[in-house]
């Protein structure tokens, strides 16, 4: 993996993680069409996931500390619910990623018309929330849940994490700005729980990761920060200002060009 190739791809990665257009859909297609090897993802995965989780938890670092402060205290207020709610939110994701892992690596395996159609999926679900109208409910434990059966299907490249969650709480009633704070600090457990995973992976067969230098793991690390840090601020004022079907229109035109290419 080249210097350049490092810097697109983590771009790619830190901006597509919170923007919903589906950071592993991305990742797929750039790696496929910069003809990147396998052998080259697997570190370099764990390297950028990690940099989009640290972006994930410098923005709300805030409303982590008091989580865990008011955790701290042992008693169940506001804090101790919206933790609950996220583990619940985790459960969907959990079965499908401990159930079905081999069956969810051979969908990362170059499958472009795959990714183009979960991109057009994805659109499709944004388009949705332009017509739910403005709604004023918070995230309750059975909402959560449904929200993190959404998150369960983002499994599949192309279908965006983030997109996913946040229409999905839309739909559902759930207050733009909510909305966008569960999704993003529901995301984190799961981002991490991979990285550690693929951490596992790469120090059980280290070989995997001979063919990336140090320069190129580095500047994927800083752009997928940057570019991170940069994306999730710009999603939460894009919730709130309800300009998702821009992105439903992008998930369309990426995935009818991808078709093409790949037909042609």
């Amino acid at each position: 993996m080249t210097i350049i190739e490092a810097l697109i791809l983590g771009i790619i990665q830190g901006l597509t993680e919170f923007l919903p257009v589906s950071s592993s859909g991305h990742i797929e297609l750039g790696a496929y069409f910069l003809n990147v090897q396998s052998t080259d993802n697997l570190l370099f995965s764990i390297i950028v996931h990690g940099a989009t989780a640290l972006s994930t938890i410098v923005v709300f670092r805030a409303d982590i500390l008091v989580l865990i402060k008011d955790l701290l205290k042992f008693q169940w207020n506001e804090s101790t619910k919206f933790v609950f709610k996220i583990i619940i939110s985790m459960i969907p994701v959990a079965i499908v990623g401990i159930g079905f892992e081999d069956h969810v690596e051979t969908l990362f395996t170059g499958k472009i018309l795959l990714v183009a159609g979960m991109l057009a999926f994805t659109g499709g679900l944004l388009l949705l929330t332009y017509f739910s109208g403005t709604k004023e409910k918070q995230v309750s434990f059975g909402r959560a849940f449904v929200i993190g059966m959404a998150q369960a299907i983002a499994i599949f490249p192309g279908i965006s994490r983030s997109g996913s969650t946040i229409a999905t709480g839309l739909l559902l009633g759930v207050n733009k700005s909510e909305a966008a704070r569960f999704s993003f600090l529901m995301v984190l457990p799961p981002i991490l729980g991979a990285t550690l995973l693929k951490a596992k992976e790469y120090f059980e067969a280290p070989e995997l990761a001979t063919s990336v230098d140090g320069l190129p793991l580095f500047i994927g690390f800083i752009a997928a920060f940057i570019s991170g840090l940069l994306a999730c601020q710009w999603m939460i004022n894009i919730v709130k200002r309800g300009k998702l079907i821009y992105f439903a229109i992008y998930c369309f035109v990426v995935s009818g060009t991808v078709i093409i290419l790949a037909l042609l």
